[in-house]
């Protein structure tokens, strides 16, 4: 690796991707650097065209995104004034690809241009990545523009047989997203075909000494015991309660065990422990993290707080195993680290290693010691990065277990205890959720031949039960152990499945809506590989391989090509025009509802017996049908008669009606959203005196803040303003409200991995 001097008179131009690292870097470089961000991509595949040519080779073309021409026009005006130009775009084939396209467009020699990355803003990260430039690894972009190239090819011929078949031009498809929902579906399906099958577990409520317990019937001669029905129940319950039967203590069993610390965080486990601790979605997390990342006014100056934050590496630093080690044996003694340092390893081997896992850049900074310069959201994923990152390097913790049988004739039951004899890691992080300790009971002091009192036998009945729904967290469990998609791209596809109303939250679980459920069936039916989790998987596989150079990027993609165009255009030649049908019967005629689309995009039920049958009504905010006659009163009364009025849902939206003279007008619809602005309205939708839809607080003329794009409650990762939902001409992308801010997630037919 060439070594560079950093020479005092020469100045230097930083590229990052986003403006928010800018001030964390300045502080560490100086004055001598001049700091610029690229917005993230500033090139990108044409919006309308596939963009590349299958017959020479595959080389895509690119074109500077519109909103990024100004960003160009100022990198240009200042590349020349500088000695040196650094690309310090992230660390991962999506930073390096970006840092390639800047290059591209950069109007300067090659001898001036460098490659630097930084796993986590800190003086010595930083100096070190300006010391140690490179050249960009071409080979790592060749990988992202084959993923790039793949998921459009995917996306731009798969959407059209949607189209086709459905008549929704709001559909889309991709090589991940389709796959994802595939295995939410499936899951459905599971839950929905499972037969519960009868059990029942005895328990019997046991004495010593004034001390009560319970234990649970295990065996019976030896042999394990399985319960199908009450009867059975019954009858070994009247056994027991035999006026002869002795419980006897017949085996006591000490054993001591080490618990060990389980590894830091990589993105996968920190969006799970996010959820499941914090109550955290998977964007959240990864947005709130990224600020972390990127850096945090300290009161001495911006100060980035943790590692990169896409990662799928356990592996951490020399110099951050010191300083946990200094830490922990300052603050909690020479006993709380292991006589050798923990070493963590993932079993996948599609692991890219350049990468840190999750950690404090600061061990020393203490969540507590930071507390006041941070949001509510900020402290608490902070806390959970340090603790577990500093609970991963510490020793093991000492339990004692003890179980116990208990004889009553030809049964055995069983109890058991534990008992926590040195804590260790615990101190900081248990991985165990809340039920799992409330397991924990205490029982007396028992010994072999101890005589025990029969207080109760209980008899309880059970179900079997079937798979849970996915919610986020287990989700992205479940596509990291299939190999499917990438740290960088989990939180995408959630959005993007939930944004196309394919899944629907319930209770926070994901739920296939009857569309989502449809569409994959079409996809499952007529794509077979493409929507195989194996073969997904394997093309990530081959991405990996790409940046291995392993595999030649063009070769990768004529495999692909040839068979998938052939599949596609036998498709199309046969593809009919399906009709989604419902569960719902016809209150009017008892035909079938069919789920239709309006124009606008609006899923709404409509009667299969249509045009001798117009029934129609919508689907509620949930996906529940809303039956006709289904109406909620609201506090409003009527400006004409003062009677009641009513909330009533149609095919295009909300209305209120009285009940009395059935005057109507249109709901002021909320979308739940607080005003950026003013920080005490709600924003609320409006029309403009053209009739024109847009978005406005509800404390106009006090505060004027307003959109045309509907705001999605989500907070920009790159700038912190309002993202919204943008319509286009192949469906809707989430922007950046701010324009000068490029951050987009691409939920069109043509994309599934937007750039976060």
């Amino acid at each position: 690796m060439t070594q560079a001097k950093q020479k005092k008179q020469e100045r230097a131009l930083v590229i990052v991707e986003s403006p928010a690292k800018s001030k964390t870097i300045k502080k560490i470089l100086g004055s001598n650097y001049q700091i610029e961000a690229s917005y993230g991509h500033i090139r990108n595949l044409p919006d309308n065209v596939l963009g590349f040519d299958a017959a020479k080779g595959f080389e895509p073309t690119y074109v500077i995104i519109p909103e990024k021409k100004k960003v160009v026009s100022k990198l240009n005006e200042l590349a020349p004034k500088f000695d040196k130009i650094y690309l310090a775009s992230d660390p991962d084939r999506e930073g390096e690809a970006i840092a390639w396209h800047v290059r591209q467009v950069l109007k300067v020699d090659d001898d001036k241009v460098f490659r630097i990355e930084f796993n986590e803003i800190t003086p010595k990260a930083v100096k070190h990545a300006i010391e140690n430039y490179r050249q960009i690894d071409m080979d790592k972009v060749k990988a992202q523009q084959t993923r790039q190239i793949l998921d459009k090819l995917v996306g731009y011929k798969l959407s059209p047989v949607l189209w086709k078949q459905l008549g929704n031009y709001h559909l889309s498809a991709g090589r991940v997203q389709s796959v994802a929902l595939r295995m939410i579906c499936e899951r459905e399906e599971e839950i929905e075909n499972f037969v519960p099958q009868e059990y029942w577990s005895i328990h019997a409520n046991l004495e010593k000494e004034g001390k009560i317990f319970e234990a649970e019937l295990t065996k019976h001669k030896g042999k394990k015991v399985e319960i199908k029905n009450g009867d059975e129940a019954e009858k070994i319950k009247a056994e027991l309660l035999e006026p002869d039967r002795k419980f006897v203590v017949d085996k006591v069993t000490d054993r001591q065990t080490q618990r060990k610390p389980t590894a830091p965080f990589i993105t996968s486990t920190l969006q799970r422990e996010a959820s499941s601790k914090l109550g955290f979605g998977v964007s959240k997390t990864m947005q709130v993290a990224q600020k972390l990342y990127e850096g945090i006014e300290l009161g001495e100056g911006a100060v980035g707080l943790i590692t990169y934050m896409r990662t799928d590496s356990t592996r951490i630093s020399d110099d951050a195993r010191d300083a946990a080690k200094d830490f922990i044996v300052k603050n909690y003694g020479e006993k709380y680290y292991p006589e050798k340092p923990n070493v963590y390893q993932k079993g996948k081997q599609n692991v890219q290693d350049a990468h840190e896992a999750i950690r404090p850049s600061y061990p020393e900074r203490t969540p507590d010691s930071i507390k006041q310069y941070l949001t509510s959201e900020q402290y608490r994923l902070y806390k959970l990065i340090w603790n577990k990152f500093m609970s991963s390097q510490m020793a093991p913790a000492s339990i004692a277990n003890r179980t116990v049988e208990i004889a009553a004739g030809d049964y055995t039951l069983k109890t058991g205890t534990s008992k926590v004899l040195f804590d260790g890691f615990l101190k900081l992080y248990n991985d165990t959720s809340d039920e799992e300790d409330a397991k924990e009971v205490k029982i007396p002091d028992l010994n072999k031949d101890d005589a025990l009192n029969c207080k109760e036998i209980l008899p309880k009945q059970h179900f079997t039960q079937p798979p849970p729904r996915y919610n986020e967290a287990s989700l992205v469990k479940a596509l990291e152990e299939y190999g499917i998609g990438r740290p960088s791209t989990y939180a995408t596809i959630i959005t993007v499945i939930q944004t196309r109303k394919y899944v629907e939250k319930v209770d926070k679980a994901l739920k296939p809506t009857i569309l989502g459920r449809t569409v994959s069936k079409q996809l499952c039916s007529q794509f077979a590989d493409i929507m195989d989790y194996k073969f997904t998987a394997g093309m990530e596989e081959k991405l990996d391989k790409i940046a291995e150079q392993k595999l030649v990027w063009n070769k990768v993609l004529s495999d692909f090509y040839d068979p998938f165009m052939k599949e596609v255009n036998a498709v199309m030649k046969t593809a009919q025009k399906i009709q989604i049908e419902s569960d719902v019967v016809c209150p009017n005629c008892g035909r079938k509802m069919l789920v239709r689309t309006s124009r606008f995009g609006t899923q709404f039920l409509g009667c299969s017996g249509y045009p001798e049958c117009k029934t129609i009504f919508s689907l509620g905010e949930g996906g529940e049908v809303k039956q006709p006659g289904e109406e909620t009163k609201v506090e409003e009364k009527c400006e004409k008669c003062g009677g009641d009025m009513v909330l009533k849902t149609g095919p295009y939206g909300k209305y209120v009606e009285c009940v009395e003279c059935k005057n109507r007008k249109k709901y002021i619809v909320s979308t739940g959203v607080k005003c950026p602005k003013c920080g005490e309205g709600d924003i609320i939708e409006k029309k403009s005196k053209y009739g024109k839809v847009f978005y406005g607080c509800n404390r106009y003329p006090e505060c004027d803040f307003a959109l045309w794009d509907a705001p999605t409650g989500d907070k920009c990762p790159k700038c912190g303003e309002l993202l919204v939902k943008k319509a286009g001409k192949n469906g809707d992308k989430i922007v950046c409200s701010n324009r000068k801010c490029d951050y987009k997630l691409e939920v069109v037919a043509n994309s599934e991995n937007g750039q976060e």
